[in-house]
């Protein structure tokens, strides 16, 4: 599958113990890991089965005077880094790094939407490793969770900059409604108002794993925090959403498959 305009295309983990944070991913989601190479900088490339997916590396020190904490973050592709930072700013988001070339990999910017939430936005010098066909292929993104205060803003904001367009909408009670928004027509995220345990705006990624109380369990044995489930969300998959021992959120998921026959013998 390919990658195109508003797509994400990258996940990075900045974190104040590399070696600590790719033993960790290792252990849970299995991903193989490979230093880049890059001139002047240490950065290593998480990888599921031969599928760069990803890239770990440390909180830079200006990022911790800032009181920047170990996080994820998502790369969205675009068509032109510097225009689109700009209307990142027109729309009343924030530009918290200007747009910077990567020799040989690309250019970047990171930016904020009018919530607070952070991304990336990014043009790769070449073409980006093309998604999973297979929908929920061990060690990949499967999903894109927006936590933030005012859902109706931030899906005008992002509709407006990427073209992401509304799909299903699920009405969870007190919480509120959970909606779901599409990329090229596929679902591949929800919205929602974040709740009184999420201080700030964020964005939350969800990893594809074969079995969610499995990965769960490998979660607390190598050290990590298990925050909600595993439990099973509308879609029938089964979701657990955890802190690794740095402090990073992220979340697993997982289909349905894997838990029921887990139950039925």
């Amino acid at each position: 599958m390919s990658r195109s305009h508003g797509s994400f295309v990258w996940y990075e983990l900045m974190t104040n113990d590399c070696a600590a944070a790719e033993a960790f991913y290792r252990g849970v989601i299995g991903w193989k890991a490979q230093d880049s190479g890059l001139p002047n900088q240490s950065y290593t490339i998480l990888s599921a089965a031969q599928t760069p997916i990803g890239g770990l590396m440390a909180l830079p020190p200006e990022v911790r005077a800032a009181g920047g904490r170990p996080a994820w973050s998502g790369y969205i592709l675009v068509e032109d880094v510097d225009a689109f930072a700009a209307r990142v700013k027109k729309a009343g988001g924030a530009i918290h790094h200007p747009p910077e070339d990567i020799p040989g990999v690309g250019r970047f910017a990171v930016v904020a939407d009018p919530q607070g939430a952070v991304f990336m936005l990014f043009r790769g010098s070449s073409d980006m490793p093309a998604a999973p066909t297979a929908p929920g292929t061990p060690g990949h993104a499967g999903w894109h969770e927006l936590h933030t205060s005012d859902p109706e803003r931030a899906f005008a904001f992002y509709s407006g900059l990427f073209g992401w367009t509304k799909d299903r909408v699920f009405d969870m009670g007190p919480m509120g409604p959970y909606q779901l928004f599409a990329t090229g027509g596929e679902a591949v995220g929800g919205m929602m108002t974040r709740g009184e345990a999420t201080p700030a705006p964020v964005w939350l990624y969800y990893f594809n794993v074969e079995d969610a109380a499995a990965a769960a369990a490998r979660v607390k044995d190598h050290k990590g925090q298990v925050l909600n489930g595993p439990h099973q969300v509308l879609s029938g998959n089964w979701i657990v959403q955890c802190r690794d021992p740095q402090g990073a959120m992220f979340a697993l998921v997982a289909p349905a498959t894997a838990m029921e026959t887990a139950k039925g013998s």
